[in-house]
């Protein structure tokens, strides 16, 4: 727990506000005349709240002489203390931050702790001091903190959160590991260091030293996470799935976050079988459920490829995964359909799709109507419009002009004339192409005055 995270119960009383109107309006050469003028002695509870306030963090000279005139008072709390370390090195006041650890030091009592190092290779590594970050870590010992595998994680972590940190981290690493027996949380920090900067070799040094040191361990899904994702962004595919293989025969595995990461770039890359592959391994053996969105982009990939038995597979799983399709489900699934070009698959799915309240998108109108028409269907592109009519599905004109092909193809004069009115009271265009169409086909039929019909209905709107 860092300095600034202690339980804030009590936070707001009355002798914390007087205080903190105080530090928050006099200058801090006057603090200490005016905490002892305004007539409220200080409590252990309301330096705390004081100290881990904006005020003292944004005033620190404020928050010094706050702490001074309080310990001549009170007997303060370790973490009084720690919030005083704080204080002083996030304002990079790095010469009084060693005088108050020292006096921690002299006053004994276990106020010194690995969270106040912690607090000040956190301060000294925001600042790019690395080294002095590691020297802090040496001279632990000197005031009765023996280092140990959380302070070293503490330091490491501290280097890895900032921009190329992971290069002094994993100098550190290589210093201190042989005094400080590193744990599952040491190599899953670099691991992620790695990860963030792209160092294929490195992680797979790192990972390979991990196994040695701590074995395999299914807790430790962190760093399997970040060794794989790293080998996946580092376009090394097949040595992250081989690694996965070997994971999974130990008993470990990643996280949703690796998988989540491999099938995204797996459908970037078009690559199905490996998706399925990653996804079977997700879903059985890793237990995981994915989300909405994940389950749509594999659909989506299978679909694109032709393989509509498997997305279908995958729509039925969703409900038992506590997932539901959505629009976007149902929409790449009908895709699929159109572009394999099976109309009677495509026809059943669009009545599922109605029964479950799932509307096509307006492109999939179009396209479906065009493959019934093709498909000696017009019925069923007739239902289609209807569907687009109905739910007022926008745009329409391009599914209107499909429809008129098709009708006009199979010579259903009244219903062109019936649904081309539809359309034109809805304010839809034909093209000069269609209206030619229009002209030639009933011309042809000796059917001119019903074309004349609608011509002049064209010239009303």
């Amino acid at each position: 727990m860092s300095p600034t995270e202690k339980s804030t119960e009590g936070e707001g009383s009355p002798r914390a506000e007087a205080f903190l109107d105080i530090l928050g309006r006099v200058p801090p050469a006057d603090v200490e005349a005016a905490l002892t003028s305004c007539g409220v002695g200080p409590t252990a509870e309301a330096a705390e709240q004081v100290l881990k306030s904006p005020i003292c963090y944004s005033r620190p000279k404020s928050a010094v002489r706050f702490f001074r005139w309080a310990k001549r008072s009170v007997q303060l709390t370790a973490y009084a203390w720690n919030l005083l370390v704080d204080i002083l090195g996030k304002a990079a006041m790095f010469d009084p931050m060693w005088d108050a650890v020292l006096s921690m030091s002299q006053e004994g009592g276990g106020l010194l702790s690995v969270a106040t190092f912690a607090s000040m290779f956190a301060s000294y590594c925001a600042r790019r001091n690395f080294k002095e970050a590691a020297l802090a870590f040496d001279v632990m010992e000197r005031h009765g903190v023996p280092p140990d595998a959380v302070a070293l994680n503490s330091l490491l972590s501290a280097m890895c959160r900032q921009d190329g940190g992971a290069q002094p981290a994993s100098e550190a690493f290589e210093t201190y590991k042989t005094k400080v027996a590193p744990d599952a949380d040491t190599f899953a920090i670099l691991l992620e260091a790695w990860e963030k900067e792209g160092n294929v070799q490195r992680a797979k040094s790192t990972f390979g030293e991990m196994i040695v040191r701590v074995g395999w361990d299914r807790s430790n899904m962190p760093a399997y996470d970040a060794f794989l994702s790293t080998l996946v962004q580092g376009g090394q595919f097949n040595e992250a799935f081989s690694f996965l293989q070997v994971m999974r025969t130990n008993g470990c595995l990643p996280g949703l976050k690796f998988f989540a990461n491999a099938i995204d770039i797996l459908i970037r890359k078009g690559d199905h079988v490996n998706a399925i592959a990653i996804w079977q391994i997700m879903v059985s053996d890793a237990g995981l459920v994915p989300n909405l969105p994940m389950y749509n982009a594999v659909i989506a990939l299978c679909c694109s490829v032709g393989n509509t038995d498997y997305a279908f597979h995958m729509l039925d799983e969703m409900p038992l995964n506590g997932v539901f399709a959505d629009s976007v489900t149902y929409n790449a699934i009908l895709e699929g359909l159109i572009n394999q070009r099976k109309p009677r698959e495509a026809e059943a799915f669009l009545a599922e799709m109605s029964k479950n309240e799932q509307l096509p998108s307006a492109s999939n109108c179009t396209a479906a109507i065009r493959l019934f028409s093709e498909e000696f269907n017009p019925s069923a592109a007739v239902d289609v419009w209807h569907c687009i009519v109905e739910h007022q599905i926008t745009p329409a004109e391009e599914s209107a002009k499909e429809l008129i092909a098709g009708l006009l193809t199979f010579s259903r004069f009244a219903d062109v004339k019936k649904y081309s009115e539809e359309m034109i009271d809805m304010g839809i265009k034909f093209p000069q192409s269609t209206i030619e169409k229009f002209k030639y086909t009933f011309d042809k039929a000796d059917r001119l005055h019903i074309y004349d019909q609608i011509a002049r209905r064209m010239k009303r709107r």
